[in-house]
């Protein structure tokens, strides 16, 4: 019986799953948009961390020794980049996609246009939300984290980085959009290159932000639908004609 219960329980998780799925293609494909189902992963990474000696670092031209040892490291390194563990991997720029997805088994989505589909928003903070996007020629991490900046009021935070440096990222720009009972939230911004760290992001505020209230207007049974669209940046367009 006992056996029975779990399989079951499985069974219905993945009917559920795939229901969820199913709505939100519905929904978006009419747009020719590409929906990624994405689940939440509780953080580990809510520590002292590398993050803020590696941001400095980074505007100095350096990157810090790992704080495990004293070693001195190569400065073109870059610590592991997955907001979602305190991952003691370093490696060069290039090859932190085949590590995100190796290692950290996270999904990566192809497409001007895609939709970011984060389930079981009640789950208590922190949670994450993770994905990789690929599109003109670069990939690009969107990170949904559910985090409390003040005790007892949960935020959402959604950002876009570039798996890239801070000169690339200034040529992109990345939209998030929010659509659901004739309401409409539009968030416009550069994307913030990996080096700079995702918490760094989120500690500034300088990311879509919504509070418990306002997702609950746009999420559909526990989950939010985000659409991203990707495009080269207008001053980069103009440089490029002169």
């Amino acid at each position: 019986m006992l056996f029975f219960t779990q399989c079951f329980g499985a069974v219905l998780d993945l009917i559920h799953l795939r229901f969820q799925h199913y709505k939100a293609k519905r929904v978006f494909s009419a747009a020719g948009q590409l929906v990624c189902v994405v689940n939440p992963t509780h953080s580990l990474k809510y520590a002292p961390t590398r993050c803020t000696a590696a941001q400095t670092s980074v505007e100095q031209g350096v990157l810090p020794p790992c704080h495990h040892h004293e070693a001195v490291h190569d400065p073109q390194l870059v610590p592991c980049t997955c907001p979602l563990f305190s991952c003691p991997w370093e490696g060069h720029l290039e090859v932190v996609v085949s590590h995100l997805r190796q290692t950290h088994r996270i999904n990566i989505l192809q497409g001007a246009e895609i939709v970011f589909l984060a389930t079981d928003m009640h789950l208590p903070a922190p949670t994450d939300w993770i994905i990789m996007h690929s599109c003109l020629g670069h990939q690009f991490l969107l990170v949904l984290r559910k985090q409390e900046k003040y005790e007892g009021h949960p935020q959402f935070f959604a950002t876009m980085m570039l798996i890239g440096t801070p000169t690339q990222a200034d040529n992109f720009t990345y939209r998030l959009e929010l659509n659901r009972n004739q309401r409409r939230l539009k968030w416009e911004a550069t994307p913030r290159s990996v080096l700079e760290c995702v918490d760094s992001v989120i500690s500034d505020g300088d990311c879509l932000v919504l509070n418990t209230s306002l997702a609950q207007l746009f999420s559909d049974n526990g989950s939010l639908a985000i659409g991203i669209a990707i495009t080269t940046s207008k001053v980069h367009n103009a440089e490029a004609e002169m």
